[in-house]
C-alpha cells in the first residue's frame, strides 16, 4: 500500500467519525430517542421521556465529552460497578504504553527507518510505499538496529512495570470492594450437581441428609432445581403483558389505546388494547399455573445449597464432597438474578460431550473463517485481482479506485465478516453448560479473542507470501524467521484495519445506528413499543477482544512499523471518552464477577510482548545482526517469568477470596448486620422464578411468593 492510499482511507474514516459525532450530538438532544443515548438513565429515573422542541435542540454541542471526562474514577466506580471499572483500565493502561511507545517510535524508530536504503522506492513521498516507514527499510547489519534491540528491552520492561502496577491496582480494588460490599447471596451459596439419589427417596431429602451430617455446623438451607425450561417463554410472555398494562393504564389518552390486531398495529380489526391485553394475560396465566403444577414434582440432580457462613461455603467448596468425583460436583454459585437455568437438566456425561462438540464446531469455524480472510488479501493485490478479472484492468488502475480498494474496503469487508463471530461464540458458551450469563460471558470472550488472533492476525499474515511456507511454520525452530518476513509485510493492511475498523468501529458505538433505526420503526409502527424497554449491559464478550486486539497490532508493531502508532493511540483516546460516556448513560450492569476479566487482559498483553520478541529474534537475523538475535533471546523467558509471577502472586485472588478477607467479612457482617433476616432472604433467593405462583391481579410483588419453599435448618 502506498501513502496515499492510506490517506485516502484516513480521510473516509475521519469523515464518518465526524459524521457520527455531529449527528450524536444533535440527535442525542432529541425527545424521541432518549431511550437511545441515555437509557441507564432513563431506567434510573433520572431523566424523562418527552419535551419541548425549539431550535436550540439542533446545534451540536460537546458537552457530554465534559461530563463523561469530570468523573473521578471513585464516583465512577461507584456508579457502574468493578467490572466497567476494570474495562476503562484497559484503555488507561493502553493510553499509558502507547504514549511512551509513540513517542520512541515516531521520533526515534521512524526516522531510523525512513532514511534507510534497503528498499529501493524513488518514488515521491506522496506514492512512498508504507514498507519505507517500516523497519525493512533499514539496511542489512546496519549498527542502526542496535537502536531497535534497545528499543525493545525499554519497552518491554515498562509494560511489564505497568502490568504489574495495574494487576496490584485492580487486585486491591477486587478486595476493597468486597470488604464493602452488603452480604450477598452467591457469597454463602454453592451449586451441587450429580447428586446421587437413593431409591424411593427425593432430592431434597438427599441434599438435606448429606449436608447436615458433614457440614452440620455451617449448612443452612437448599434449594432444589426443577426442570422448567418450557415455562421459561410463559413467564417471559406474562411480564411483558403485565408492564405494557401497567403502562397503559397510567395513560390517560383512550384513542390512542385503540389499534389493529394484525402486523405492526397496521391489519386486522380495530380492538381496544387494554381489553385485548387483560384477555391475553389471564390466558397466559392460566397456562403457566397449569404448567407449574404439573412440573413441581419433577426435581433434577441440583441444587443450591447455602451455608451460614462464607469460609463455610468456601470449605465445601474446595474439597471433594463424595467418593465418586462425579458425584455432588460442586461449584461457585452466580448471583441469583444471573442464573442461567435452562442446562440445569444436562447430566455430566452429556455436558462433557457438549464441550467436546463445542470444540469441534470452533475450531472448524476457524478453518471456515479463512474463506473471508482470503478475499480480503486478495483485494489488498491489486495485480492478483487484475488476473482473475482483467476485464476490471481500466477501473482498477484508476488511481481513486485502487486507492480505496487497497486502502479501505478489505478493512470494511472483514470487520463485516468479524461481526458475526461474538453472537456464534455465545450460542457455543451456552451448550457448554454454564450456570450463569456472567460466565457464559466470559467463555465466549476467550473464545472471540483467540479467534480474532488468529483468523485477523495470524491468518491475514500467513494468507499473503507465508502461505505456501505453513509447513515450516509449523516447526518451531522457523518461527522467529517465518514470522520475520510475513508481519512486516502486513503492516500497511493492519494501518488501514485500526483506522477503518477501530475509529469508525468507536464512533458507531456512540452513535448507536441500528438502536437508532429500531427505535425510529417501532415509534411510528408501534405507538407502544417503550413498554418493553430495557436498558442494555455491555456485550464484554465482543468488546474486549476487539480492545485487545488493537493493543496487540501497537505492541506487536512497535518495532517492526511505528507508524501504526498514532493510530492505535488515537484509537485507544477516542474509545476512553466514549466507553465513559456509555457506561454512565446507556448502559446498565447485569452482573458483576468483581474484576475476574483483567487476567485475560493481563494474559493477552503477555502474549503480545512475547509475539513481538519471537518477530525480533528473526528480524536481527534477517538483517544480518545475528549478535542482536541472540541477546534478545533472553526477553521473552523473562517476560514468561514474569507472567508466572503475577500468576502466582495475583491471579489466585481474581479465582477465590482468600480465607483471611472470607473470615473478616463473616466477623464484620454479624457486627453490622441483622444476619437472621438475611438467612432467611437467602433461603428463597433461589427459587426458579417459572415455578413462583403469578397473580398480577393483585400487587405486582404477590408473585414474589415462593410456589415450592426450601428447606432449611
Amino acid at each position: 500500500m502506498i501513502l496515499s492510499a492510506l490517506l485516502t482511507s484516513v480521510g473516509i474514516n475521519l469523515g464518518l467519525c465526524f459524521l457520527f459525532f455531529t449527528l450524536y450530538s444533535i440527535l442525542r438532544r432529541q425527545p424521541g430517542n432518549i431511550t437511545v443515548y441515555a437509557p441507564r438513565l432513563v431506567a434510573e429515573g433520572k431523566v424523562k421521556e418527552g419535551g419541548i422542541f425549539n431550535l436550540e435542540r439542533l446545534l451540536p454541542t460537546a458537552g457530554w465529552v465534559t461530563k463523561a471526562w469530570e468523573l473521578s474514577d471513585e464516583e465512577f466506580l461507584l456508579n457502574s460497578g468493578l467490572d466497567a471499572f476494570v474495562f476503562m483500565r484497559m484503555f488507561v493502561f493502553s493510553l499509558k504504553i502507547f504514549t511512551f511507545g509513540g513517542i520512541i517510535g515516531m521520533f526515534v524508530l521512524l526516522p531510523i527507518n525512513y532514511i534507510g536504503s534497503q528498499l529501493s522506492d524513488d518514488s515521491d513521498f506522496q506514492h512512498k510505499s508504507l514498507d519505507s516507514f517500516s523497519i525493512s527499510n533499514v539496511n542489512n547489519g546496519s549498527n542502526r538496529l542496535w537502536i531497535h534491540f534497545s528499543a525493545a528491552y525499554v519497552f518491554t520492561g515498562v509494560v511489564c512495570y505497568l502490568l504489574y502496577y495495574e494487576y496490584l491496582y485492580i487486585s486491591s480494588k477486587r478486595i476493597a470492594c468486597f470488604y464493602s460490599s452488603e452480604p450477598q447471596p452467591h457469597h454463602f451459596t454453592l451449586l451441587v450437581r450429580g447428586i446421587p439419589i437413593p431409591p424411593g427417596s427425593t432430592c431434597t431429602d438427599a441434599v438435606e441428609r448429606f449436608f447436615s451430617e458433614y457440614h452440620p455446623s455451617t449448612y443452612l438451607s437448599h434449594s432444589v432445581v426443577r426442570r422448567s425450561n418450557r415455562l421459561q417463554n410463559l413467564i417471559t410472555d406474562a411480564d411483558k403483558l403485565y408492564k405494557k398494562l401497567t403502562n397503559l393504564k397510567q395513560k390517560t389518552d383512550a384513542p390512542k389505546r385503540q389499534t389493529r390486531e394484525g402486523c405492526l398495529g397496521l391489519f386486522g380489526r380495530k380492538v381496544d388494547i387494554l381489553d385485548h391485553y387483560e384477555r391475553r394475560l389471564g390466558n397466559v396465566e392460566d397456562n403457566v399455573r397449569s404448567e407449574q403444577s404439573s412440573l413441581a414434582s419433577m426435581e433434577v440432580p441440583a441444587a443450591f445449597v447455602s451455608f451460614k457462613t462464607r469460609f463455610g461455603a468456601a470449605i465445601a467448596l474446595h474439597i471433594q464432597e463424595g467418593v465418586n468425583p462425579t458425584e455432588w460436583i460442586t461449584e461457585e454459585a452466580p448471583e441469583p438474578h444471573d442464573v442461567h437455568w435452562p442446562f440445569f437438566t444436562v447430566s455430566f456425561l452429556k455436558r462433557w460431550i457438549s464441550k467436546l462438540v463445542v470444540f469441534v464446531a470452533y475450531i472448524s469455524l476457524i478453518v471456515l473463517f479463512f474463506i473471508p480472510v482470503a478475499i480480503v488479501q486478495g483485494l489488498t493485490h491489486l495485480d492478483q485481482l487484475e488476473t482473475l478479472f482483467p476485464f476490471l484492468k481500466g477501473i482498477l488502475r484508476l488511481s481513486v479506485v485502487s486507492q480505496v480498494i487497497t486502502g479501505y474496503l478489505p478493512s470494511l469487508i472483514l470487520q463485516q465478516f468479524l461481526s458475526f463471530v461474538p453472537p456464534t461464540m455465545i450460542v457455543l458458551s451456552s451448550w457448554q453448560g454454564y450456570i450463569s450469563w456472567c460466565r457464559i460471558q466470559k467463555s465466549a470472550c476467550t473464545k472471540v479473542l483467540l479467534f480474532t488472533i488468529w483468523n485477523i492476525f495470524f491468518a491475514n499474515v500467513l494468507s499473503g507470501t507465508a502461505l505456501y511456507r505453513v509447513n515450516v511454520f509449523l516447526e518451531p525452530k522457523n518461527i522467529p524467521r517465518v514470522l520475520a518476513e510475513a508481519v512486516p509485510s502486513q503492516a500497511s493492511f493492519f494501518i488501514a484495519y485500526v483506522v477503518t475498523s477501530g475509529w469508525t468501529g468507536i464512533a458507531s458505538e456512540l452513535f448507536q445506528l441500528t438502536t437508532l433505526i429500531y427505535n425510529f420503526i417501532s415509534r411510528t409502527f408501534c405507538r407502544n413499543s417503550d413498554d418493553d424497554f430495557e436498558p442494555p449491559s455491555i456485550p464484554y464478550h465482543s468488546e474486549i477482544p476487539r480492545i485487545r486486539l488493537f493493543g496487540l497490532l501497537g505492541v506487536t508493531y512497535f518495532l517492526l512499523a511505528p507508524l501504526i502508532l498514532p493510530f492505535v493511540l488515537i484509537y485507544f483516546c477516542l474509545g476512553y471518552i466514549i466507553f465513559r460516556n456509555q457506561f454512565l448513560k446507556v448502559y446498565v450492569p447485569k452482573f458483576e464477577t468483581g474484576g475476574e476479566f483483567w487476567p485475560t487482559v493481563h494474559s493477552s498483553s503477555i502474549f503480545s510482548l512475547v509475539l513481538m520478541h519471537v518477530i525480533a529474534i528473526g528480524i536481527f537475523g534477517l538483517k544480518k545482526l545475528p549478535l542482536a538475535s541472540g541477546l534478545t533471546l533472553p526477553l521473552p523467558i523473562l517476560t514468561l517469568l514474569f507472567n508466572e509471577y503475577c500468576r502466582k502472586r495475583f491471579l489466585p485472588i481474581f479465582t477465590q477470596f482468600p480465607a483471611e478477607c472470607l473470615i473478616k467479612k463473616d466477623r464484620a457482617d454479624e457486627n453490622e448486620y441483622n444476619m437472621s433476616e438475611f438467612y432467611e432472604k437467602m433461603a428463597n433467593a433461589y427459587n426458579d422464578p417459572a415455578l413462583m405462583p403469578i397473580k398480577y391481579s393483585e400487587r405486582y410483588d404477590s408473585q414474589r411468593s415462593p410456589l415450592l419453599h426450601s428447606s432449611q435448618v
